[in-house]
């Protein structure tokens, strides 16, 4: 299976867990009277529409160069990952307003059994994102990656309700709003974490040089090629899952064109052999001292 397949068959898995995820937890949370939970609610209905993009993105992603886009369309991830972080900055507001005005208005205490809820769905969130968070490292998707931070921020949050759930059923009337107040702080965690997934989708779509453990295993693996003497200039930049490089190889400065032009061939096709990754591989000819 192909890192393409592998992204896409792990945001189907996001899709399915998010919507049954808001259906439990905005019935439990009308019915528990508790807006923690309902807040984890709107959390996870927004994170279905953000693995719908990524989804979407992912596929795009897929599609092969063209005239128009020589370097195929992997661009389009980082893309998708800053509306991802759009949708997170979207439900984060919507749950800090909604916890300021039910602070501001007296209700019940939340019911005991949404505490059962909250473990079960902690304990799910916490496993999936788990689960995308290695298929992203596998796969190198930065949007997959912000599907995995959805899936840990709905676990955190989880666990903010969990503590005001309980500081409001231990310590009774007074401390109705306590469930509140964590979806309040949850709703600052996951403005938090949207800016953690935001800067790495910033400099993949600026070119950031991020890749110094990539950098030095092209490096190793270029001097095993028969005729590169060492290498120079390594610039490397991430388009979706695959790593475009350029490279200057200091080979023997006495050798022919047409020699210096087999190695070249040689040098890209040797170092796509060894990191499935990489994408287009050019290569500069520099002749020794």
């Amino acid at each position: 299976m192909t890192n393409e397949q592998t992204a896409i068959k792990t945001t189907y898995f996001s899709i399915i867990g998010n919507t049954s995820l808001a259906l439990i937890k905005g019935f439990a949370g009308v019915f528990g009277n508790s807006y923690a939970l309902i807040a984890d609610a709107i959390e996870s209905t927004t994170d279905i529409f953000s693995s719908l993009l990524v989804l979407f993105g992912l596929k795009y992603a897929k599609r092969p160069a063209d005239d128009n886009h020589p370097y195929g369309h992997g661009k389009i991830e980082p893309l998708i990952t800053f509306l991802v972080v759009a949708f997170l900055v979207l439900s984060a507001s919507i749950i800090a307003h909604e916890s300021i005005q039910n602070i501001k208005t007296p209700h019940k205490v939340p019911e005991p059994w949404t505490l059962i809820v909250l473990g079960c769905i902690i304990l799910w969130k916490e496993i999936s994102y788990r689960i995308v968070i290695k298929k992203s490292k596998e796969t190198h998707s930065s949007s997959l990656k912000a599907d995995a931070w959805h899936h840990r921020s709905d676990a955190i949050t989880s666990v903010m309700a969990f503590i005001g759930i309980s500081i409001a059923l231990i310590f009774g009337k007074g401390f109705e709003t306590a469930d509140d107040w964590a979806a309040l702080f949850a709703a600052v965690f996951i403005l938090y974490n949207s800016y953690l997934i935001f800067r790495p989708a910033l400099g993949e779509i600026m070119d950031e040089h991020l890749y110094d453990d990539l950098l030095e295993e092209i490096r190793l693996q270029a001097v095993k090629v028969q005729g590169v003497l060492g290498t120079e200039k390594c610039f490397i930049r991430k388009a979706g899952m695959k790593y475009h490089v350029d490279l200057h190889a200091i080979v023997d400065g006495a050798i022919s064109v047409k020699e210096g032009h087999d190695i070249a061939h040689n040098l890209k096709d040797f170092l796509r052999s060894e990191i499935p990754n990489l994408g287009h591989v050019l290569v500069h000819i520099e002749p020794n001292e």
